[in-house]
């Protein structure tokens, strides 16, 4: 690269406009790969789409897949950024040292309609992901899952709730307490929750499409006898999938040890992110 962007010698102007294509296809190469992120989300979006049971579970292979695949699709619209602005920066040295205007209209042309294309794949990742997100949502109608329905400074309280509604537009779900505890009203309570505050449960019927926790790892569950979730710690190995987890519960001592208890696999999700116990 010239030492020199915006000398105005003949020579230099030469070395920036090789630099400058060099640039250029790096930049082509990027979007390259961002046509590759986009095939294989679009390919997971249509999978989603034709089997939407498969995303009823907080964590799964093929959600981890696509996460990973957006943070890939972001990190390369951020080095496109990069790239346009070194860009920029030798398109300014040659305007200033007479590189010729077919050339210049060339380059730049190109590389406006890079952006273009890249800021509408952009939208269409957001647009896609927040559709299939609002569809999955709308999907747990009459279902139960957990939901975390009180929340203070220092613990978080979860219990199992039936969905009731979901308004696409406030993304808030409208759940049912059905099992008020005995400190309640007795009667039944309704709540306005947003997404994140639900997580589905695994499909009892489909306990190869619910995800499987190994041994140490700590996990929300529903505490045997009553709808209320809490910490737990896998103490052993399953050998099926729809075998019942063995839990250790948080704060559950008995004469000094931990008591292990068994729990269904379809009343056992991820722990939250921060949860507070």
């Amino acid at each position: 690269m010239s030492s020199s962007v915006g000398g105005g010698s003949a020579g230099g102007g030469g070395v920036d406009m090789v630099s400058l294509l060099e640039k250029a296809k790096d930049l082509d190469q990027l979007k390259k790969e961002q046509d590759e992120i986009v095939a294989d989300i679009n390919k997971i979006h249509k999978k989603l789409l034709a089997s939407p049971e498969m995303v009823d579970k907080p964590v799964d292979t093929i959600l981890l897949k696509l996460r990973g695949l957006y943070a890939r699709a972001k990190e390369l619209s951020e080095n496109e950024i990069s790239a346009s602005n070194a860009l920029i920066g030798l398109l300014d040295g040659l305007l200033q040292s007479g590189a010729s205007t077919a050339q210049k209209k060339k380059i730049v042309g190109e590389q406006k309609k890079k952006r273009i294309k890249s800021d509408t794949d952009s939208a269409r990742f957001s647009a896609a992901s927040m559709r299939n997100q609002l569809d999955q949502a709308a999907s747990l109608k009459g279902e139960q899952v957990a939901a975390r329905v009180k929340s203070d400074d220092e613990k978080d309280e979860w219990f199992v709730v039936k969905v009731i509604h979901f308004d696409k537009e406030t993304k808030e779900y409208e759940v049912l307490d059905e099992e008020p505890g005995d400190d309640e009203e007795s009667t039944q309570k309704k709540y306005k929750l947003p997404m994140s505050y639900i997580i589905p449960f695994p499909k009892k019927g489909d306990p190869s499409s619910a995800p499987d926790f190994g041994q140490g790892r700590q996990v929300l569950a529903v505490y045997p006898g009553t709808t209320a979730l809490y910490r737990a710690t896998v103490a052993s190995h399953r050998k099926r999938k729809s075998d019942d987890y063995i839990l250790e519960f948080d704060d559950d001592e008995e004469d000094g040890a931990l008591p292990q208890r068994a729990v269904p696999f379809y009343r056992v999700v991820a722990l939250p992110e921060g949860h507070r116990q």
